[in-house]
């Protein structure tokens, strides 16, 4: 099978490194981690489950070597791999970001573990916000396929529904990473709320416009 975005050191090298530094900081956070150590918090930032050392310290690691395997594996096995050729940087981009924001979030859960006071609840909104922006930002440029971008039985189903429901999920992922930056900021009464408008806004849209696009798509073509 040909891989249409072939993988190289410059695309490589930098979601490698950052699975390569969590893993050997795994060993250094193992070694040092009390038997139980903090992995989940709620929006008040309080602690709310815990895990084992060995798996606070390699969870996250493993799950990013996955994960990286996991994208280069795509655009072979992808149906429409040959269009993985149309969007290399942007697809490039996303998986870099991907890792990344895992990579930030480990660190900051594991120093927890390690006994600081990181207040994580306050910087994961902020991460995820950047997340999406960026992701947002490249969003439009992804063309059809079955696995990046906004996937519907309509998108899929149509280039010109596919091209302009994936720019507007790409707004739609920029405001709403805005959004979830200032969430950070907000009283603890309004982050649940705030969140769950996000995220069911950043889904949903897209998913109906597709629909109502192809619909009229599909009633002009039927009644020229």
């Amino acid at each position: 099978m040909s891989n249409s975005i072939k993988p190289n050191l410059k695309t490589e090298i930098f979601p490698v490194a950052l699975v390569a530094i969590t893993f050997a900081a795994a060993f250094y956070f193992y070694a040092h981690f009390p038997a139980r150590v903090p992995t989940h918090w709620d929006f008040s930032g309080q602690v709310n489950g815990w895990s084992s050392a060995v798996s606070a310290a390699f969870s996250i690691p493993i799950m990013l070597a996955v994960f990286y395997l996991f994208f280069l594996a795509l655009p072979l096995l992808d149906p429409k791999k040959e269009r993985y050729a149309e969007f290399r940087r942007a697809y490039h981009i996303f998986k870099g970001a991907i890792i990344f924001f895992l990579s930030f979030i480990y660190f900051l859960a594991s120093l927890n573990g390690l006994g600081y006071d990181v207040p994580i609840g306050f910087y994961t909104p902020i991460m995820v916000g950047v997340l999406f922006m960026i992701m947002g930002n490249y969003m439009g440029k992804f063309k059809s396929n079955w696995f990046i971008g906004v996937r519907t039985p309509w998108t899929l189903s149509s280039e010109e529904v596919w091209n302009k429901t994936n720019r507007l999920a790409g707004k739609m992922f920029i405001f709403g990473g805005i959004a979830m930056i200032a969430e950070a900021f907000l009283p603890l009464f309004l982050k649940l709320p705030v969140f769950i408008v996000i995220i069911v806004s950043v889904a949903a849209v897209p998913i109906v416009y597709s629909y109502l696009l192809f619909r009229k798509k599909t009633d002009q073509n039927n009644n020229p």
